[in-house]
């Protein structure tokens, strides 16, 4: 147990912080005791309204704290210096993370436009903190002369860390590149907001109708039943809905028969935002390259990359490049051979038609179907939703001893939202886990882990996390329930590894607490939890037909076994050909904005990408890189899939997937550390050694 208000400075006085100055008070939720289950912020009472406010109050109480950091008169120290300004953002992390969440889960036209008033006020209140020469000449003094403090390993992070944020941020720069810094901060975080906005706005935008029921041929009940009732949902009698939402689009293209509804559901698929129209991302796109790659340069940077990367495991640039190159010659070899495949399938149905983007899932599935005997449709009455979270729950079970008890007292942000208490072995209170499934028009496309309150210790006692799991899977459609795909119930196991990183977490510190680690290392915990979806023993224990309650059949396993490195060569390929996109944008050095079509088409062009696969996230739609956090970063997934393949294969090797003593391994050097520790340091005393990328080749077929 971390014991920070013990420790003693060199002198004979005792080391004290700052006292806090007191929250406003009134009638705004966020001012006051929240006084719900598990503190719980109260949705219900929480007003578009309460939000600015909130947020100013948040910016200005957390200056003020400042003020009394850098006027005290004791000497600088640890615990009255940056373990102070650690503390002192309590009520605007409070609104902050509440607002954040809901306008990634649950947004409307009030808190967009609230988004787009309070980014550029966020900007200049973190430029003016780590701008403040005061503040920093005390951080300093304290990072100068650690070796005479007794900290602990996690107390010399924090310092390591907060010290780093004050050179990163431009605290060493002349007045006026200070200037021009803040400038470009300010440009970006609306900008970024845009990006994202506009985005959500195209996905809600298209829609495919149809009103002819020939034109449904090939597609599944499933799929045609959502469409019924998407269409219905806007007053469309006797019509089928299609949208660009995954569970929609996904499977028009791997079974629609009707090749030319294919094409345009697909074109609009990979020309989101890039119509020329009000909704076009690409000028904010190459603006925010363009502005990252002056930033990077007044920070003594050669560009955005080498920034971004000196605070991950890569490093740098060329160690990122390198990897990814490494990968992409054995997968665009497998892609094509994939290709060929297909394409010998279309001479047999087809003489003379040539395969394109839009035929490669369609054609996909049929090789999957004469190669296999593999119909994806028949996996999915055994991964009804409520079977694979029960089946989750049991994992965590066995690795963790956790238990999961559904809660129904609690505040919900929607009413599809539902909540989870999380107990440990022992029966005491983990934290509270949120679970919303489905795709509305309020919530932005992909699956993510987020967290109301991340965990943290005051007094020895530690603060349990609120955490969320966000996805856009399926939905019941009529008397059928959610039925999850394939890719669905590895989402699913995806996000939970997230959120056990977050509701394991076992920190001091809220800015070290859970996934606040190196990007390349975040998706360590979510996909080493891919890895037990499909193993026999585990599916053995969630895989029931929805109907029958009958487990997976042996022989459909043995099936899925079998076609597991099926078109990996495309799935390797349209992420590589995403990362390495990334990069592209993100080694630039020229100031002046690229033409982000030529520029992609070239970048593209240059690495071989053969014309049937699109790049994963085209430059308009590329989320993750120009509105996520994940700028120079895409290539972290499969970076992390090398230790997450050489993680799983401890437990493998081991003859039990299920070894509680790996787990505990994990869980201690892993989940509950944070960012406490270096990434490798902890990897290597979990594992024994570093990650060997034979596993991952392995998983992959491309060895």
């Amino acid at each position: 147990m971390i014991l920070s208000s013990m420790i003693m400075l060199s002198c004979d006085t005792a080391d004290k912080a700052p006292e806090q100055v007191a929250w406003p008070v009134g009638d705004n939720p966020f001012f006051n005791g929240y006084n719900t289950p598990f503190n719980v912020p109260p949705f219900e009472s929480i007003k578009t309204e309460h939000y600015l406010p909130a947020f100013e109050a948040g910016m200005a109480n957390q200056m003020a704290n400042i003020e009394k950091i850098v006027s005290q008169n004791a000497k600088p120290s640890f615990v009255n210096t940056v373990e102070a300004l650690e503390n002192s953002k309590e009520l605007l992390n409070r609104v902050s993370t509440v607002f954040f969440c809901l306008t990634s889960a649950n947004t409307n036209r009030e808190l967009e436009d609230i988004n787009k008033k309070i980014s550029p006020l966020l900007s200049k209140h973190g430029d003016d903190i780590y701008m403040n020469k005061e503040l920093f000449a005390r951080v300093k003094t304290v990072f100068d002369k650690q070796a005479s403090f007794k900290l602990n390993e996690e107390q010399s992070k924090l310092l390591e860390k907060t010290y780093k944020a004050f050179i990163r941020s431009g605290i060493n720069l002349e007045p006026d590149k200070q200037m021009r810094l803040r400038e470009i901060n300010e440009r970006l975080s609306v900008l970024t907001v845009n990006f994202g906005q506009n985005l959500l706005a195209e996905n809600n935008r298209f829609e495919l109708i149809i009103d002819n029921k020939a034109d449904l041929s090939g597609l599944p009940a499933s799929s045609i039943a959502a469409a019924e009732a998407s269409a219905q949902s806007k007053g469309l009698q006797g019509k089928w809905r299609f949208t660009l939402h995954n569970p929609s689009a996904l499977p028009f293209l791997q079974y629609a028969d009707n090749r030319n509804l294919r094409e345009i559901i697909y074109k609009a698929y990979i020309n989101k935002c890039d119509n020329g129209d009000e909704l076009d991302n690409n000028k904010i796109a190459a603006e925010i390259a363009s502005l990252r790659a002056e930033k990077a340069n007044l920070l003594g940077y050669p560009n955005h990359a080498s920034y971004i990367l000196e605070e991950t495991m890569a490093k740098t640039p060329e160690a990122v490049n390198k990897f990814l190159a490494e990968l992409w010659t054995p997968a665009l070899k497998v892609a094509k051979n994939e290709a060929v495949q297909m394409q010998q399938l279309i001479d047999k149905e087809k003489k003379g038609q040539k395969l394109e983007a839009w035929d490669w899932q369609y054609y996909a599935e049929k090789v999957r179907q004469e190669k296999y005997s593999l119909d994806a449709e028949t996996l999915r009455p055994y991964f009804r939703l409520e079977n694979v979270r029960q089946g989750i729950f049991t994992l965590c079970n066995k690795l963790y001893g956790l238990t999961f008890e559904e809660v129904k007292n609690v505040p919900l942000y929607h009413p599809e939202v539902i909540a989870f208490e999380v107990k440990d072995g022992d029966g005491s209170h983990l934290g509270l886990l949120f679970m919303d499934f489905h795709p509305r028009e309020s919530k932005r496309s992909g699956a993510w882990m987020t967290s109301y309150r991340k965990t943290s210790k005051k007094d020895g006692k530690r603060t349990p996390p609120l955490i969320s799991i966000v996805c856009n899977f399926t939905r019941p459609s009529g008397d059928t329930p959610a039925l999850l795909t394939t890719d669905e119930v590895e989402t699913f196991f995806h996000e939970f590894g997230h959120a056990l990183h977050g509701l394991l977490a076992n920190t001091q510190y809220y800015s070290l607490s859970g996934t606040s680690v190196p990007r390349d290392f975040v998706e360590l915990p979510s996909q080493i939890m891919e890895n037990w979806a499909f193993e026999k023993e585990m599916l053995s224990l969630y895989a029931t037909h929805y109907k029958t309650g009958e487990i997976i059949p042996d022989g459909l396993v043995g099936k899925m076994t079998d076609a597991s490195k099926f078109n990996q060569g495309f799935a390797t390929v349209e992420y590589l050909a995403a990362s390495i996109l990334d990069m592209e944008y993100h080694i630039l050095t020229d100031k002046k904005p690229v033409n982000t079509d030529e520029f992609e088409k070239a970048k593209m062009d240059a690495i071989g990408l053969i014309p049937q696969i699109a790049s994963r996230y085209r430059t308009t739609y590329f989320q993750h890189i120009f509105s996520g956090g994940y700028s120079a970063g895409y290539y972290s997934y499969i970076w992390a899939e090398v230790l997450d393949s050489d993680a799983f294969a401890a437990f493998k090797e081991s003859g039990d997937i299920f070894n509680r003593n790996i787990a505990t391994s994990f869980r201690k050097n892993i989940l509950e550390n944070g960012g406490t520790k270096d990434p490798m340091e902890m990897y290597k005393t979990f594992r024994g050694t570093e990650p060997d990328v034979k596993y991952l080749l392995e998983k992959r077929g491309l060895n």
